[in-house]
């Protein structure tokens, strides 16, 4: 009987400070020869424009595990992570970063659980080390308010470390949208899914890729993607702005017609106009943020462009 293989996928962009460190952990953790499994180590190159290729190719020469692709230019962690499912040939893929701040250690765990029966084993953070005390806490509140807006529970203080089984590494790679949300994604497709605990490490070199503008636009595309609530909201607002205007309508007419005392004018009407103009801007930029939406997916342009890749059957470059 051959022995299962477990994929690890490694996104990457501008990690050439900390790519070799991590190889070599992984190696360590994971690649001793005593382990009953195969492995393979598969980088993606999201278009660094370090050094960061020029040590993957470096590591596939003197490692046949390790397999890469590259990007023709930088198209998002997440794309990223499309591409690595499509190329990954395990029977389970392991997702983590290339920073070391995903443990190796934790990916025994996971494939603990993975031979218990679970599809789905993702990484919960017990603790963050390394980050400030904003980020921690507007993480939080992010996933409070994705769980009051989606209908399917994402489970909190998550990111896209986990292992997933071949079976919903297929399913996923049937889901093409443009506008990406991995750790959406995998809860909404099912199967059997638990938790595994775990201590979030702080960045071992470089800087974060997900600077405060990145985590804002990411947490607009979890919750555009997975809840049509902000459309609603827009809508239950216009009918609020529909009853406020009818009373001021109301009001008007009884100062007009049963007092002596007509509405002054000047200052209701602008605080009126000021009022309704803002709420119908709101709620424009709300449906303006789903056409763009369709837009993106209507085009359907692919998710990344490959210039090289190696380790593979039919390699670029």
């Amino acid at each position: 009987m051959s022995l299962p293989c477990i994929s690890l996928v490694l996104p990457c962009y501008n990690e050439e400070a900390v790519l070799e460190q991590t190889y070599t952990r992984l190696v360590e953790v994971l690649g001793r020869e005593e382990q009953d499994w195969e492995l393979e180590i598969l980088f993606v190159n999201d278009g660094s424009a370090d050094r960061t290729l020029e040590l993957l190719k470096q590591l596939r020469e003197q490692d046949e595990r390790v397999r890469f692709v590259s990007f023709s230019r930088n198209f998002g962690h997440q794309n990223a992570l499309a591409a690595g499912l499509a190329y990954a040939g395990g029977d389970a893929v392991v997702v983590m970063d290339a920073d070391l701040q995903d443990p190796p250690e934790t990916v025994l765990s996971f494939i603990e659980r993975w031979r218990e029966g679970m599809h789905v084993v993702y990484g919960q953070r017990s603790r963050r080390l390394g980050e400030s005390g904003f980020k921690r806490k507007s993480a939080e509140w992010f996933y409070r308010c994705l769980n009051l807006l989606s209908e399917i529970p994402i489970p909190r203080d998550t990111g896209d470390f986990r292992l997933i089984d071949r079976k919903v590494v297929e399913e996923l790679k049937r889901m093409p949208e443009q506008d990406r949300f991995f750790r959406g994604m995998v809860p909404w497709v099912g199967f059997n899914q638990c938790a595994v605990a775990y201590e979030r490490q702080a960045r071992q070199a470089g800087e974060s890729k997900y600077p405060l503008f990145s985590m804002i636009r990411f947490a607009l595309d979890g919750i555009s993607s997975f809840s049509i609530a902000p459309l609603r909201f827009a809508t239950n607002l216009g009918f609020a702005s529909i009853g406020l205007s009818m009373l001021g309508i109301l009001y008007a007419l009884f100062m007009r017609l049963l007092t002596s005392i007509w509405v002054p004018g000047w200052t209701f009407l602008v605080i009126t106009l000021l009022f309704f103009s803002g709420v119908q801007l709101f709620s424009l930029g709300i449906i303006g943020e789903y056409v763009g939406r369709i837009y993106r997916e209507v085009k359907g342009r692919p998710l990344y462009i490959v210039e090289e890749s190696q380790g593979f059957a039919s390699d670029k470059g």
